[in-house]
């Protein structure tokens, strides 16, 4: 905080850790706390309203659990061309998944379904995906995320814990009045859990500069954010801190040599997307 206040940047690292996962709680936290370390966790706050998964997760788990050529093929036969949102698509399609070496058909899901369709359609898409290939969802978000126990516990221990939306959602695809129902309602449900009077931070969902606009950023000055965190592979500089808070650089872990993803591109358009 004290670099934020002196837009002097640090030799140091910040770790941030996104989604709030249970894993976090588990592993992450006490791991930290052996180190005498802290980290930013952000956290999107609809589970602990619905109960449910959140969508990117589930688009997660049918890919995991049947594979990108299958969920392919079925989204092939359920969406139609008047379900997606063509304005920025062209967009989408280069500056996605462009530092994960996924295989093509995966791609081609996780754009479609993160993406490109509109969100009229998307819950209904999903919902019919799942109940297909995933029918034993119900209950898994209890196993899947944070309690609200558990992130007041991280808070009172020295962790910071951030908003990530409400629903994590594509903040560039709402309209205004959408994108600030996600950063103030969440800001709210945060506070309201961890009891810790401490500042208000943010990460944009997916990130990248594609997956927010101007007036997110001005919704979050709005709302006294203190800083938010974008996806920029490099590290903060001095102007960061002193013009450009709402949009801080932030490595991708993809683009580090450990895991499976890499800094691969899949070579373009896939030809599912090619006549869209």
């Amino acid at each position: 905080m004290e670099s934020i206040s002196s837009a002097k940047p640090v030799n140091g690292v910040v770790l941030t850790f996104d989604d709030g996962f249970k894993d976090h709680y588990r592993y992450v936290f006490p791991e930290l706390l052996r180190r005498g370390l802290w980290g930013i966790f952000y956290i999107p706050t609809s589970p602990f309203v619905t109960g449910t998964l959140i969508d990117v997760h589930r688009v997660h788990l049918l890919i995991g659990a049947h594979g990108g050529d299958a969920i392919a093929d079925a989204i092939d036969e359920i969406i139609d061309n008047d379900m997606l949102s063509h304005a920025l698509i062209e967009e989408f399609q280069v500056e996605t998944y462009r530092r994960q070496n996924n295989g093509a058909t995966t791609n081609y899901v996780k754009r479609v379904l993160n993406y490109f369709i509109d969100y009229k359609y998307r819950r209904l898409v999903i919902d019919r995906l799942m109940s297909t290939f995933y029918p034993d969802e119900r209950g898994m978000a209890q196993d899947f995320y944070m309690t609200k126990t558990e992130i007041s516990y991280m808070a009172q221990h020295g962790m910071l814990l951030g908003s990530h939306t409400v629903n994590h959602p594509v903040m560039s695809k709402l309209m205004v009045e959408d994108q600030e129902k996600e950063i103030a309602s969440s800001f709210e449900m945060i506070e309201s859990i961890t009891g810790v009077n401490s500042p208000r931070t943010f990460c944009y969902p997916y990130g990248g500069f594609h997956s927010f606009t101007a007036q997110t950023e001005r919704l979050l000055e709005r709302y006294s954010c203190l800083f938010s965190f974008n996806v920029e592979p490099r590290d903060i500089e001095k102007n960061d801190l002193e013009n450009r808070r709402q949009a801080l650089p932030r490595f991708d872990c993809n683009v580090f040599p450990f895991g499976s993803c890499r800094l691969v591109d899949d070579g373009g358009i896939h030809p599912r997307v090619a006549g869209q």
